[in-house]
């Protein structure tokens, strides 16, 4: 019991801090292979989703913005590699996957 619950507290304190690893990603970013194009402190053939974060810190309407490019797709943003829409991903899964990338920003 003493086990989980320093646990949770260590989760909690790097989640307050901002702190993200490759153990962090979600397993929606795997299950719909998010991770082919995207890390979260560097870039591959997309942008390392912390540089999303900070871009859109502070953006109201961010996480609206960024579920639609995860759901339809975008391109010109980061550079001339379109990124292609997430194929069989629903809405509130696309919502989740956004709420957490803007989680990153520092």
């Amino acid at each position: 019991m003493k086990t989980m619950i320093v646990s949770m507290f260590a989760i909690v304190g790097l989640m307050i801090a901002g702190v993200a690893t490759a153990a962090d990603m979600p397993s929606l970013a795997k299950k719909y292979g998010c991770t082919n194009c995207h890390k979260i402190d560097k870039k591959v053939m997309g942008p390392a989703w912390q540089d999303v974060a900070n871009k859109y810190k502070g953006d109201a309407g961010a996480a609206a913005k960024l579920s639609n490019v995860i759901l339809k797709g975008g391109k010109g943003t980061w550079g001339p590699i379109p990124m292609p829409a997430t194929k069989n991903i629903s809405e509130p899964e696309a919502d989740e996957l956004a709420t957490f990338i803007l989680g990153l920003a520092k």
